[in-house]
C-alpha cells in the first residue's frame, strides 16, 4: 500500500517538468508531472482552487502503484505554472490547455478526477468530447451554481475590494480559511506545504482573477450540468459531507439527479470537509482504487 502522508512541496515538484502549452490566450509553461507505468491506463487529476497538484501527492502515487498512468498538472496561475499578472484567466482556457497537454503526452482515452476548480475544467472537456472520458470520479467541487457557498474571503476576493486585500493574504489567514472548510485534523506541516504551491511566485496575488470562475460557472451552468447528468459512462463521487462550501447540500443533488453513479460518502466520524483527498487520503485512495478496478 501507498503511503498516506503528503509529500512536502519540495519532493513533489522535484518529480515533474514544466511544459509549455497553448490555450485560446497564447503559450504557457504548465508544471506536469507523470508516475506509473508508461503503457497503464491513462488518468488525469484535476486540482482546486487556490491550491495546486501537490494535493494529489497521495492519490497519484497510489494510482501509480496500482498500475495507472497518472498525468497531474498546476493549472494555469496556480502552483508551480506560469502566473501571468495580467490575465483574464478563463475554465474555458484551463481546459484548452489541459486538451493540449493531452495532444503533448500522446494522451487519448483518459479516466478524469476533479476536485473544487477543477470540477469545472472537467465539465467543460466532458461536455467538449464525452467519448474520451472512459470514467469520471468527482470529488467536493461546485458542480451547481446555485448550491455553491463560498466562504467570506473568497466573497471579499471576488468583489471590487479583491485586488487591495490579495496582497495582505498570509500564510496565518490561509491556514485559518482552509480550517473553515476542513472538517477532518490537517497537520500544520501539511498546510504549510500547501501554503507554499499557493504563494510561489507570489500567486497569492491572482486570486481575484482566478475567482472569476465563479461567474463562469453561472454563464455555462446549463451546458455543463447537461454534461454532467446526461453522462452515461462510470461515474464515481467521493464527496466530504461536512464541508460548507459544497458539502452535503450538494451530495443530496447528486443523489437525486444521478442515482445510477457511484458514492462515496466519507461520513466518519468525524465527516470529511472540502479536501477528501488530504482528510481522507487513504479512503479517498480505496474509493479510487475499487471504481477503477471494476472498470
Amino acid at each position: 500500500m501507498a503511503d498516506t502522508t503528503m509529500q512536502t512541496a519540495d519532493q513533489w515538484y522535484a518529480g515533474g517538468t514544466r511544459l509549455t502549452l497553448n490555450g485560446r490566450a497564447g503559450s504557457h509553461e504548465l508544471f506536469v508531472r507523470q508516475d506509473g507505468p508508461p503503457n497503464g491506463a491513462h488518468v488525469t487529476l484535476l486540482h482546486g482552487f487556490p491550491t495546486s497538484s501537490h494535493d494529489w501527492s497521495v492519490t497519484a502515487p497510489a494510482l501509480a502503484e496500482s498500475g495507472h498512468r497518472v498525468t497531474t498538472l498546476d493549472l494555469l496561475g496556480f502552483g508551480h505554472s506560469d502566473k501571468p499578472r495580467k490575465h483574464m484567466y478563463s475554465l474555458l482556457e484551463q481546459a484548452d490547455l489541459v486538451e493540449d497537454l493531452w495532444s503533448l503526452l500522446g494522451i487519448g482515452d483518459t479516466a478524469l478526477v476533479a476536485h473544487d476548480y477543477g470540477v469545472s475544467v472537467a465539465q467543460e472537456l466532458l461536455a467538449r468530447n464525452p467519448q474520451r472520458i472512459t470514467a469520471m470520479a468527482w470529488l467536493n467541487g461546485g458542480l451547481y451554481p446555485d448550491l455553491h457557498r463560498p466562504i467570506r474571503i473568497q466573497r471579499l476576493l471576488h468583489s471590487p475590494l479583491g485586488p487591495l486585500l490579495a496582497p495582505l493574504i498570509s500564510e496565518r489567514g490561509f491556514r485559518a480559511s482552509m480550517r473553515r472548510i476542513l472538517n477532518r485534523p490537517v497537520s500544520d506541516l501539511d498546510l504549510h506545504a500547501m501554503w507554499n504551491c499557493v504563494a510561489h511566485d507570489r500567486g497569492h496575488l491572482l486570486a481575484p482573477g482566478l475567482l472569476r470562475y465563479i461567474d463562469e460557472r453561472r454563464m455555462h451552468q446549463a451546458r455543463w450540468i447537461s454534461a454532467l447528468e446526461t453522462r452515461q459512462g462510470p461515474t464515481l463521487f467521493v464527496w466530504g459531507p461536512d464541508d460548507p462550501v459544497s458539502g452535503a447540500h450538494v451530495l443530496a443533488r447528486i443523489r437525486e439527479r444521478m442515482p445510477h453513479a457511484t458514492v462515496t460518502e466519507l461520513a466518519g466520524p468525524p465527516a470529511a470537509g472540502h479536501y477528501p483527498q488530504v482528510e481522507a487520503p487513504d479512503e479517498t485512495v480505496s474509493a479510487l482504487r475499487a471504481f477503477f478496478g471494476s472498470l
